[in-house]
């Protein structure tokens, strides 16, 4: 979950698409990367896991990524679901929720 984190900071579109498990529902490139570079990333919290250890098979994570753009602040809170395919751990799909607030003056 990190690792994706990072790559979406870092603009990383094909580690994103590389993690993801099912390739009928990864983004495209280019979509990955518009979405990347779209907002500032602030932070990520992980609230909780299930499972995802060493010697798991599948995993769960619920966090808040936390991000802005010229005109709002967002926290995305997900609980997402992964497996490991030949010992890498793969994006399955998630629950999302999107909250968002205006910037305000002093924080633009």
């Amino acid at each position: 979950m990190r690792s994706r984190y990072s790559a979406f900071v870092l603009c990383l579109p094909d580690y994103l698409q590389a993690t993801h498990d099912v390739p009928a529902t990864r983004q495209a490139r280019r979509e990955l990367e518009a979405a990347a570079k779209a907002v500032v990333w602030l932070g990520l919290t992980v609230h909780r896991t299930v499972q995802g250890g060493t010697a798991d098979e599948v995993g769960v994570v619920e966090f808040t990524a936390r991000s802005r753009d010229a005109r709002h602040l967002y926290a995305l809170h997900e609980r997402s679901r992964f497996r490991r395919v030949s010992g890498q751990w793969r994006y399955v799909d998630g629950e999302a929720r999107l909250e968002q607030a205006p910037v305000g003056r002093s924080e633009r």
